[in-house]
């Protein structure tokens, strides 16, 4: 019986020129190195690169990721993103109609196909370009697991990358008081039948994660060790390789930010005082089998963001630190 591979680690970056260390659980060995790379991305005129498909997030439209489609192709990666407005996710509504939402055993057929014929037709359109050449999915949000219900349905051989920026990969946790599953099963569904991460010459799995603000409880003390908070959601968790650098995050005070962020969180994760991207905890966005990476400072969305203040997973200095899996 083959074996199969060994779940790739868990890295946390930092944004260019900085020092950091790399400390992994399997041994005390430490390795630092201060990177001085640019953050102005290279103009690749090359055709050969794979083309990439975006897949919005709960709520986001095509023209939030017009600066990020700019971006990838100054890097060279010919880039489409699937068609979907804003007015588009009230379609969603229609799962209202089915027992199963209000069960919380909710498919995402059919209430979701709208959303799966959008991608499919970027995926046709990115064929195009590709010259022979393999795609790669780019999921934020709610386009991640989506991605992976896409890639489930419609048995894609040419999709050769599956990165995920953001994305709540796992279904909250079952018994939690104040807990309840947004996704009404949806989670659920793809945990159980779309098939598990993996990273292999094939197909490779990239789950992005940010730290962005840590959450605080509604009441009680709240955990302050930075990324030794930890979630017991009965999920398995790789080998974690943490980098340790000098950062401008702190844990977050008990603030009524941070109350309110960590109720988000909790629906979620199960869990307030966490660290996440300000809308995802961090655990929720990465898998088992997966290549998993954490960046330090990473907003969700680029709707309320900026480039310096408050990053989110597309703005050029953070694209800077995860390029390298579309154009590798």
């Amino acid at each position: 019986m083959a074996l199969a591979p060994a779940a790739p680690p868990v890295f946390s970056l930092r944004p260019t020129n900085f020092t950091k260390s790399r400390r992994c659980c399997r041994c005390s060995s430490t390795i630092s190195r201060t990177d001085d790379s640019s953050s102005s991305p290279p103009t690749n005129t090359s055709s050969t690169l794979r083309p990439a498909v975006i897949l919005p997030g709960l709520g986001n439209n095509t023209t939030d990721y017009q600066k990020l489609t700019l971006i990838l192709k100054e890097y060279g990666v010919p880039t489409v993103v699937a068609k979907v407005s804003r007015i588009d996710w009230f379609r969603n509504a229609a799962g209202l109609l089915d027992p199963n939402y209000w069960r919380g055993t909710l498919r995402p057929r059919p209430v979701l196909d709208w959303y799966l014929r959008r991608v499919n037709e970027a995926v046709n359109e990115a064929k195009e370009l590709a010259q022979d050449a393999n795609i790669s999915l780019v999921g934020h949000s709610a386009g991640g697991w989506l991605a992976r219900v896409y890639l489930q349905e419609f048995k894609s051989s040419d999709i050769s990358l599956l990165l995920t920026l953001g994305t709540p990969h796992l279904p909250p946790p079952k018994g939690v008081s104040g807990v309840i599953d947004q996704t009404r099963g949806l989670l659920d569904y793809v945990k159980q039948h779309c098939a598990k991460a993996v990273y292999t010459p094939e197909l490779r799995y990239v789950c992005i994660a940010g730290r962005y603000q840590q959450g605080a409880r509604l009441i009680g003390a709240n955990n302050s060790g930075g990324s030794a908070a930890m979630v017991d959601i009965n999920q398995p968790v790789a080998d974690i390789a943490v980098v340790n650098g000098t950062t401008t995050l702190t844990p977050a005070a008990a603030t009524l930010r941070a109350r309110f962020i960590g109720q988000g969180y909790k629906q979620v994760c199960g869990q307030a005082d966490v660290w996440g991207d300000g809308v995802v905890p961090e655990i929720s966005a990465h898998l088992e089998g997966a290549l998993n990476i954490s960046l330090d400072g990473v907003y969700h969305s680029p709707v309320g963001s900026d480039d310096t203040t408050r990053p989110w997973y597309g703005s050029p200095a953070i694209v800077e630190q995860w390029i390298h899996h579309l154009v590798n």
